[in-house]
């Protein structure tokens, strides 16, 4: 380690500067953060931050985000744990790729460029990462295996190519995820809004675990946030039914339906396909030329639409009739067949049996087109009343009732008439108790550059070959003579000379896959990299994931909770299905953090509230702007910039180094006999400290040290004096906890009480029961339900002793007077009510 500065050279106020120069360069060279392979016989802990996307300079989500993730980290090295706390950048997408067609530069010069730039303030800001791990997920180094697991999901079965109506963002021309289509049906990454286009794409398929992905989120219940787990719940979507089958005149094989409903299928009087089915294309090439017209204009309408405006409730019905007729299963009655875009092409198998009585939508449609209304379930209101007719009140009855004009099942409740409506199916071969979901497979295939190339090989006559895993990696080649602006195919199908490969033992030319995989691809796994980021044998050892995983603490934006999380899930299953991991889910707790705003509002250059967080370090420190951001409320909170700060921060953290300076006792003093109130002060901090700490409650946390601080600063002042071994006590547990939020100005006071760097590796120590026992305690006493007096009494008083002593109180005679005591009631240790007449 080089020489410190001697304390002459240091300045005599607090000036975060030069407390940050004097400390970044010894840190540098000690590397206290690293994790070596050699085990060390202390327990561990893996924490993690979804790491950045290296779109600029790090701005104050980042801040955000890596503040409280760090003091995690911090945290756990302080209760002696080793503790892994990696760094990398995903570094892939389309951001880097749209950015650099703008500027005309390659993908590369932007993307690393702005790699340096936030690595550079990322030094200053001073999380504690393990800088021998860095991964970028756009080296060749790393991609090659994104390749290699593409590869084992194919040779598993569970990537597949097939062509399908798909997302597409007609701004940035490529495909997208189900995921990826935000709420009200725009892109997460363009805003435009997206289409619908048949194209053939690589999926993962992500369905066949579709109930372990539901069912094992119970165990995650109390660590993840309920708000992810219930929108990963609905998302996979599980609905549990029959599968029907229904004949359609002129096709010789039946068309199944999903329904949660069975019991009413004597009341489905027509049937809905979606416009974009394959379904709905076959029964209009066999109707009538006028039908097939007016099908293509409709067919080209709803491709026009986004799902949320299809799954509108309140957007008048419109459909075409396919001049096919259905024959229904249960009582044989023909029922037409239509075709209306509320219907979607991708749930079940794009067909659906309409029970207009009971469904809203099935209602409205049969009311606009004058389809018939047959009510088979009879639902009465709170005073026993059948309601309405829906054909006439124009409201659908979606409630339980008893079944009526459904042949054998009449008289059945729903819960009876389920199951036997299954059985009925299945004894007359029909159908089957089924399960369906929303989640759908995902799609992963972008006709775009920047990304991992696709490690397949097309063959004259559509064959497909996986590349060989030690031909792996498939690098991209060099942009240069590539147009990359968007225009609906990859700009890697022109890139001849890299697409064409030739069969050595035959001759042949074979092409490239010219599309690129979705970059949820790279941060499905790159938790595990972190573990053998120099590996060059292997995507990650076995033996470390077993040692490390799975990640003990995971900390990022609540954005993520479906995509990014979810396809985690999906990929470390299948990585324990192949043998490579002992465990199924990735992330044991997570935190999700609030958003910082400006004003009420989103930080945005456009609406000119942008607070840099360039500018805010430079202005304040590290320290003042990671305390700041802690004190401010609960992680998952918003932040409102405009409300908090920072200077109030500062100001704090020179009050805590200037107690450390005035400390006057020698290292390793015995704090025996110290002064025992601040002692106990201490020790109650420390015991405190990590349950708030494991709760997430970083601003209780912080207000506590500042409650220490002051206790202290008194203490010296004008109690026990600087020399007292409970004030270095109280100093040096001051810096051990301020280093989870404030590692500048912590390093500066570990030094200045006369220790060795770094106190992030100082072990806390345990708090001492005996000075956790209350010697007193503090009784308010009311007289006719007011506060007369507040008595300090023995910890062990009784109940007939605070009586005793509540009626000897002086303040309490003169509030009673002459009047009689009628009724005291004692409840030690916190009050003594006495009621008077």
């Amino acid at each position: 380690m080089s020489e410190q500065p001697v304390r002459a050279s240091e300045p005599e106020g607090y000036d975060f500067q030069a407390i940050q120069d004097r400390w970044l360069p010894v840190w540098e060279e000690l590397k206290p953060f690293e994790v070596g392979a050699e085990p060390s016989g202390r327990p561990r802990k893996y924490v993690l931050d979804m790491f950045p996307y290296p779109s600029g300079d790090l701005h104050m989500g980042h801040a955000e985000a890596f503040c409280f993730g760090d003091v995690l980290a911090r945290y756990w090295r302080g209760r002696g744990y080793d503790v892994l706390h990696p760094i990398g950048w995903d570094s892939f997408g389309l951001p880097a790729e749209n950015a650099a067609i703008k500027r005309g530069v390659d993908p590369r010069e932007w993307t690393y460029a702005n790699i340096a730039q936030q690595k550079a303030s990322f030094r200053v800001y001073a999380p504690s990462f393990d800088w021998s791990r860095v991964l970028h997920t756009s080296d060749p180094e790393y991609y090659r295996w994104n390749q290699w697991l593409f590869l084992k999901l194919y040779e598993k079965g569970l990537a597949y190519r097939k062509a399908s109506w798909v997302n597409w963002d007609p701004v940035d021309q490529t495909v997208l995820a189900n995921e990826q289509v935000l709420p009200d049906g725009t892109s997460e990454r363009s805003g435009a809004m997206v289409v619908k286009k048949k194209l053939t794409q690589w999926y993962f398929r992500i369905t066949d675990y579709a109930d372990r992905l539901l069912d094992d989120l119970d165990a995650l219940e109390g660590k993840w946030p309920a708000k992810v787990l219930n929108m990963q719940r609905n998302w996979i979507g599980r609905s549990r039914g029959a599968e029907v089958e229904f004949e359609i005149e002129g096709r010789e094989a039946r068309v199944p339906v999903f329904t949660t409903r069975p019991d009413t299928l004597h009341g489905a009087t027509f049937m809905v396909v979606a416009p974009d089915s394959d379904l709905a294309a076959e029964l209009a090439a066999g109707a009538s030329p006028e039908v097939r017209a007016q099908f293509q204009a409709y067919l080209e309408q709803t491709q026009k639409q986004s799902e949320i405006e299809r799954q509108n409730a309140d957007r008048e019905k419109t459909g075409v009739f396919l001049d096919h007729f259905a024959v229904n299963p249960v009582n044989g009655e023909r029922i037409p067949v239509w075709a209306s875009d509320y219907v979607l092409a991708d749930y079940g198998h794009g067909a659906i049996m309409a029970v207009p009585a009971h469904d809203q939508r099935d209602l409205d449609f049969a009311l606009r087109f004058e389809l018939p209304v047959r009510v088979v379930v009879e639902v009465r209101d709170a005073d026993g009343e059948a309601l309405p007719h829906p054909g006439e009140s124009g409201v659908a009855t979606a409630g339980d009732g008893v079944l009526v004009n459904s042949g054998e099942l009449d008289g059945l409740s729903k819960a009876e008439a389920i199951p036997r409506a299954i059985e009925i199916l299945e004894e007359r071969g029909t159908g089957r108790a089924a399960t369906t979901y929303r989640l759908r497979d995902w799609l992963i295939s972008r006709q775009r550059y920047w990304g991992t190339p696709i490690p397949i090989l097309h063959g004259p006559d559509g064959a497909m070959q996986a590349v060989s895993e030690d031909a792996l990696p498939v690098e991209l080649p060099a942009s240069e003579g590539l147009d990359l602006k968007p225009k609906g195919s990859s700009p890697l199908g022109a890139a001849t000379e890299w697409a064409t490969v030739v069969d050595p033992a035959t001759g042949e030319e074979w092409t490239r896959d010219p599309d690129t995989m979705d970059t949820f691809v790279d941060s499905s796994w790159y938790y595990l990299r972190f573990l053998s980021a120099t590996d060059d044998t292997q995507a990650f050892d076995p033996e470390l994931a077993k040692q490390w995983g799975p990640i003990d603490q995971y900390a990022g934006g609540v954005e993520h909770a479906i995509l990014h999380l979810l396809y985690s899930r999906f990929i470390t299953k299948v990585l324990h299905d192949l043998g490579y991991l002992d465990f199924e889910e990735p992330f044991t707790a997570l935190l999700n953090q609030g958003m910082v705003l400006q004003d009420g509002a989103k930080m945005s250059k456009s609406k000119g509230n942008l607070v840099e967080f360039a500018s805010e370090l430079r202005a304040h420190g590290a320290d003042a702007l990671r305390v700041t951001l802690a004190f401010a409320g609960p992680p998952e909170d918003d932040i409102d910039w405009a409300d908090v700060s920072v200077q109030g921060s500062a100001k704090f953290l020179a009050r805590a180094w200037r107690v450390a300076g005035d400390v006057a006792s020698e290292p390793g003093v015995s704090f025996a006999g110290g002064d025992a109130g601040l002692r106990k002060h201490t020790h109650q901090l420390l015991a405190d400290v990590p349950g708030l700490i494991e709760a997430y409650k970083f601003n209780v946390v912080v207000a506590r040290l500042m409650d220490q601080v002051n206790v202290t600063r008194k203490a010296i002042d004008a109690g026990c004096g600087a020399a007292d071994p409970a004030v270095r006590e109280s100093a040096e547990t001051i810096a051990m906890i301020l280093s989870l939020f404030a590692p500048y100005t912590a390093e500066d006071m570990w030094a200045k009480l006369g220790h060795e760097p770094t106190v992030a590796l100082a072990v806390w120590p345990e708090a001492d029961p005996s000075l956790l026992v209350e010697d007193e305690v503090t009784m308010v006493v009311q007289v006719d339900g007011k506060v007369r007096d507040r008595l300090t009494l023995p910890a062990s008083v009784s109940a007939e002793d605070a009586e005793a002593a509540a009626r000897a109180s002086a303040a309490v005679q003169r509030s009673i007077g002459e009047r009689e005591i009628v009724n005291v009631v004692v409840r030690v240790p916190k009050i003594v009510s006495i009621v008077t007449r």
